[in-house]
């Protein structure tokens, strides 16, 4: 990292859902190394979250674990009040947090739809909703939502994943659009097969789809994130992170 930019975000407050594993985890450890704190938000992996935090600690951040189902607006509250408690009002939203069902079309369920909507897309209209008060008592915030490149061409999750990321962007542009005037800057980053543990785990997820012939890294994403969290002039867009697989 050049020097001049080290501690750019200093006493910035950020929030990256989902984040103790994954995309979430480099996208949290990239901001705290640019100076912000950090709250590491997750579901069930406790010990992962605090190894995040710890990591952040040792560069001298204020750091917070906290779990929270992201999907609940009784537990978005209550994330959002510990979050101002524990660290402070949060300046940046990631809006990380999701799950993938890799399933075929005859296989999916209305419970199936329901609970990937809610974990991908409810929960990113909760939490930004729960951060824009005092976003905007500020009049400066910055919101990042984890799209992907399946809202754009599909992908091989399945129709209810692709749906959920196709929503973000739309709310990433409505947002933007009415909060533009006010200090707050909202972007979503589209990736496509980055190696984490969701991508493997998924059979119909291969190279071949990649036209530079490999899944990306974590650390690839979390740069574009902490860009970003850093410029106050871009917004409504959509940064594509994905070897080339959709080109815009």
């Amino acid at each position: 990292m050049y020097s001049y930019l080290v501690d750019e975000l200093k006493g910035k407050v950020a929030l990256v859902t989902g984040s103790s594993r994954g995309i979430g985890r480099a996208i949290a450890l990239a901001l705290a190394e640019a100076g912000a704190d950090i709250v590491v938000n997750f579901l069930r992996r406790a010990e992962d979250a605090q190894a995040v935090a710890q990591r952040a600690g040792e560069w001298g951040r204020r750091c917070a674990c906290i779990q929270a189902d992201v999907s609940s607006a009784r537990e978005v509250e209550r994330l959002a009040r510990e979050s101002g408690e524990r660290v402070g009002p949060i300046d940046i939203l990631v809006n990380n947090a999701g799950i993938s069902r890799p399933q075929a079309i005859e296989e999916i369920s209305e419970r199936d739809w329901d609970q990937v909507i809610a974990a991908n897309l409810k929960s990113c209209f909760l939490v930004t909703q729960a951060v824009l008060p005092g976003m905007r008592a500020r009049r400066w915030g910055r919101i990042v939502n984890v799209s992907s490149v399946a809202a754009q061409v599909g992908g091989v999750v399945g129709p209810h994943y692709a749906a959920s990321k196709a929503g973000m962007l739309g709310m990433t542009h409505y947002y933007a659009q009415r909060l533009a005037k006010e200090g707050i800057t909202v972007n979503a980053i589209a990736p496509a097969l980055v190696g984490t543990e969701m991508v493997t785990s998924n059979p119909n997820a291969k190279r071949d789809h990649i036209p530079v012939g490999r899944f990306g890294t974590t650390e690839e994403v979390a740069a574009v994130a902490v860009m970003l969290a850093r410029n106050g002039y871009m917004t409504g867009q959509t940064v594509n992170v994905n070897g080339g697989w959709f080109m815009s």
